[in-house]
């Protein structure tokens, strides 16, 4: 700087000015535009000096609210509609494979692994059986063996396993891996559609807006295989009213899956995965425990 700031449209360049030494090209891009949409964003709305000390308090309780069984950020991320567009920045689905879905906030890793057609009900609960079974292939349809399909989902409830004392630890959780011929099968329960959490921030901000919190039903899945881009996606199964009112707009068309009924009262889905070429990454778990 070459001179103090005596005006607001003087802040902005100035604030640019003194970044231009940032080592890191990549940082200094991103916090060019951050810095850029930032202010302008202030000076198209203007907020008062209350309602800017209201907004930094908010980003105090976001951070405030998470721990081991609540990421509060990626929750808020979620319902802003912020990882939906990241998702789909970063996955079109163009290429034939299997669209992906957001991670979302109840993912706690290191889940314990299972044989083909175990049961990942770790402890007695009313639900209907719920059979998902498929294939993991790639582009071609060739079947990938061994591929690793990592499953988490809601009770019949509504309630993952971290917030629910009455669950037994990682239940409704579990890692299984294809036969040769590339084929998975998963014994649950039906899940059912949830709120997400509505005594923190982010449940705040809904009640504002008049949102409704609800997700449909769905089970989350990360797939992986050597040489094949890791795949983290939702099955969703609900009505179409529910579909389109999900609150983290994560349904997409192409990962809607079929519930079919038989004669027992059970239900079982079938769907195939079709991973693309590409390294194989992992996701860091939001959560790591359960609620106390």
């Amino acid at each position: 700087m070459d001179k103090l700031i005596e005006t607001e449209g003087e802040v902005t360049p100035a604030v640019l000015e003194v970044m231009n030494g940032t080592d890191n090209p990549r940082l200094r891009e991103v916090m060019a535009s951050l810095i850029t949409h930032l202010h302008a964003f202030l000076r198209e709305v203007r907020p008062t000096e209350q309602e800017y000390e209201f907004g930094l308090s908010v980003l105090n309780s976001i951070g405030q609210a998470t721990n081991e069984s609540n990421n509060e950020a990626v929750l808020y991320a979620d319902i802003l509609g912020a990882s939906t567009l990241i998702d789909l920045i970063n996955n079109d689905g163009m290429q034939g494979e299997t669209m992906s879905a957001l991670l979302g906030p109840f993912y706690r890793g290191q889940a314990p692994n299972y044989e083909y057609g175990d049961s990942i009900a770790r402890c007695e609960m009313e639900g209907t059986p719920l059979t998902l079974e498929g294939r993991v292939i790639g582009l071609g349809g060739q079947p990938l063996a061994n591929a690793m399909i990592d499953v988490w989902q809601a009770s019949p409830r509504g309630m993952y396993e971290n917030q629910d004392p009455d669950q037994d630890d990682y239940n409704l959780r579990g890692i299984f891996h294809t036969d040769a011929q590339g084929r998975y099968l998963i014994r649950t329960v039906k899940p059912a559609g949830y709120p997400v959490p509505m005594h923190t921030p982010a449940g705040d901000l809904l009640r504002a807006q008049n949102r409704s919190p609800y997700r449909p039903a769905h089970v989350h899945f990360i797939v992986s295989a050597p040489e094949h881009k890791t795949l983290i996606t939702q099955i969703f199964s609900d009505s179409m009213d529910n579909l389109l009112s999900d609150v983290v707009f994560g349904v997409k068309p192409q990962i809607t899956g079929e519930l079919v009924e038989k004669g027992d009262g059970s239900f079982t889905c079938a769907y195939d995965f079709v991973l693309k070429p590409g390294n194989p990454s992992f996701p860091v778990p939001p959560i790591s425990g359960k609620a106390q």
